[in-house]
């Protein structure tokens, strides 16, 4: 497991930030940008969402700056843990993925900045700075996406898609990532009965016969990223 901590008491007095992204080179340069501003300490590392939210925990940091795609938990179910977990913890999304139902997720699940990471160049410095000062950031484009969501909201058909529980997110993308279900359910602490009921309910809900179906749909709706 990926991970580097410091210690809570290096990043007092300092706008503290957590990075989350599986991929090194993409940390380190992010890392980079940030510390260069006077008054930001980045505090915390992860490369995938469970270990952000482990972070998010034991730091409490002011900001996690979050990817969406990432392993064992996406950055939308991750989002929503880290606020359960650290309240005052502000959740910055950065990602290359900016569909308009992709948008409406970040922002039900509690984030309050957005950021193309083609975009990062130009803006995240921007977005942090926004962030610490309370206000919300979204890259030009999203902005847009939320405008035209806010005047065209989504339609009745829309709305009455199969809701999932976040316990059934965290379920569906482990399969989709071609985990078992015993190691399903050891990695959410779960009996192989209730992961097994799960992956029924699932498929039952969703109205499909097999794991492939199952991630045919994780990977529609957002849950897995292929890249």
């Amino acid at each position: 497991m990926t991970q580097n901590l410091l210690s809570v008491e290096a990043c007092m007095g300092t706008f503290r930030i957590a990075i989350a992204d599986d991929h090194e080179v993409a940390r380190k340069g992010i890392r980079a940008l940030l510390e260069n501003h006077p008054g930001w300490e980045v505090c915390g590392e992860a490369a995938d969402g469970r270990e952000a939210v482990r972070i998010a925990g034991r730091l409490k940091p002011d900001l996690v700056l979050l990817d969406i795609g990432m392993p064992n938990l996406n950055g939308l179910d991750a989002t929503r843990q880290i606020i359960a977990a650290a309240p005052q913890t502000r959740v910055l999304i950065l990602t290359m993925h900016d569909s308009e139902q992709l948008v409406r997720e970040v922002l039900a699940a509690g984030a309050v900045g957005f950021v193309l990471k083609s975009d990062a160049g130009r803006d995240l410095v921007n977005a942090v700075d926004a962030l610490q000062h309370r206000r919300t950031f979204f890259t030009s484009k999203i902005a847009e996406l939320v405008l035209e969501g806010y005047l065209h909201p989504p339609s009745s058909d829309d709305r009455s898609r199969a809701v999932l529980t976040p316990r059934e997110r965290e379920v569906i993308q482990l399969l989709a990532e071609g985990k078992s279900t015993k190691e399903v359910a050891t990695t959410l602490n779960l009996s192989v009965k209730t992961a097994e009921t799960h992956r029924t309910n699932l498929m039952r809900k969703l109205g499909v016969h097999s794991v492939v179906g199952l991630t045919l749909y994780a990977v529609r709706n957002g849950i897995v990223h292929i890249v």
